[in-house]
């Protein structure tokens, strides 16, 4: 692909923004491609080469670019206006769906991004149990807030920086790490610091390094061991939320926790967050309580628009059920592909999410780092030039989206055939 216009705007960029761009995981070396418009499955770089998206805005996007319905929506929105810092019918109509669909959401509190909502949670669980510590899953990724960014996953891994500068020690010692797939371990945190961890936080997926699944039974350990110990249980399903099922991860495997994170799809492409949980915990948020969460553009009434019209997408076309079944053909092609050509690939998914890792497939964060990153790294820009864009990193998934047809998926079975091998 050519890239002067892309080159040329790096270079300004450069000069205005850390490393030229917004988010680290952007940072595609030697300078980004930068994206003019998008529809459907694919988006058009600035240079007019027209890509098959499955990063998706990294998972937001599971109707596509630009469907018509949330575009209807979000345009009536903006014509009744997009900000009004009071209540909206909106919010209530969002709230009573997503509560409909989460068993382990009582009460919910819209917040703007992901991020806000596991810093809320942490908040909310520290202030309910009266305790400092946390346990959260290494690898996992909630956000870059101080708490979380201790061995995180997405950008953090993929630039070998685990930890950010700028945490104080005092935070991160609260933060009691344990690998993914591990109950042994989360026993030995959870009885170590008896009686001083507020809460447990994990991705039940881990969608920030792969994805990684659980194995049978790890889930449920999980949660058997913190009520065992009197510690709240925080499923982060800011990724899985929404498109593992309507119910997200936690209703595809059976688990309920304590408190549960969304965002992306639920914002339909808009900024969201949601923090949700049992009635008793999310009555001590302010004003009903005194843990204290605020936002000029929470329940923002453009976002809300969004999330509701990709719900009803959602829920009334089947739209999961095709996309699980897409999903799973697609990865039993791929390992198809992987097998003749001799590689000791793995390919790694559920539902509408899939990866392939350069390595044995992974059960925890560790064994994910000992993937070949160059391997994949060459992968996707050999890939990119035959017009693909997957992540740019061997340590996040793949998002596969309703707009993504028959032809599309073929079309990227023989460009992952042509370069796997390179």
């Amino acid at each position: 692909m050519t890239s002067d216009a892309s080159s040329q705007l790096f270079e300004v960029a450069k000069r205005l923004m850390p490393g030229g761009v917004s988010s680290p995981v952007r940072a595609i070396s030697p300078y980004p491609f930068y994206v003019s418009r998008a529809e459907g499955p694919h988006l058009w770089t600035k240079e007019g080469q027209r890509l098959i998206d499955y990063c998706l805005a990294y998972g937001p996007m599971i109707l596509g670019h630009r469907h018509p319905l949330v575009m209807e929506r979000v345009v009536k929105q903006l014509e009744q206006g997009w900000l009004y810092g009071t209540p909206s019918e909106l919010e209530v109509s969002l709230a009573k769906r997503i509560v409909g669909h989460y068993p382990s959401i009582d009460m919910l509190r819209f917040v703007s991004t992901g991020t806000e909502a596991t810093m809320a949670a942490l908040r909310i669980a520290r202030g309910y149990t009266g305790r400092d510590r946390i346990v959260k899953v290494e690898g996992g990724f909630h956000g870059a807030h101080d708490a979380v960014l201790v061995k995180a996953g997405s950008g953090a891994t993929t630039l070998g920086v685990p930890d950010s500068l700028g945490v104080p020690k005092d935070t991160a010692k609260n933060t009691i790490q344990v690998p993914y797939n591990d109950l042994g371990a989360m026993e030995a945190a959870l009885t170590g610091f008896d009686g001083e961890v507020a809460a447990v936080i994990m991705e039940p997926v881990l969608g920030n390094i792969g994805p990684v699944l659980p194995e049978p039974g790890y889930l449920e350990g999980a949660r058997r061991l913190t009520e065992e110990h009197g510690v709240l249980l925080i499923f982060d399903e800011v990724i899985t939320g929404f498109r593992l099922s309507l119910g997200g991860a936690q209703a595809r495997y059976g688990v309920v926790p304590d408190m549960t994170t969304l965002g992306k799809i639920i914002g339909g492409g808009f900024p969201i967050g949601v923090v949700g949980g049992r009635r008793e915990l999310m009555e001590m948020v302010a004003p009903s309580g005194g843990i204290y969460q605020a936002g000029t553009f929470n329940g923002s009434p453009v976002s809300l628009a969004a999330g509701m019209a990709t719900l009803d997408v959602l829920e009334g076309e089947r739209t999961l059920e095709r996309l699980d079944s897409v999903g799973e053909d697609l990865r039993k092609a791929l390992a198809q592909i992987v097998e003749d050509l001799g590689l000791s690939y793995s390919v790694v998914g559920t539902a509408s999410i899939f990866k392939i890792f350069f390595g044995a497939a992974p059960k925890n964060y560790a064994e994910a780092l000992r993937c070949d990153k160059a391997g994949y790294l060459a992968f996707f820009r050999r890939m990119l030039k035959a017009g693909v864009f997957l992540p740019p990193s061997q340590y996040e998934t793949n998002f596969i989206s309703a707009a993504h047809t028959d032809d599309v998926i073929n079309e990227t079975l023989e460009a992952y055939k042509s370069n796997l091998l390179g």
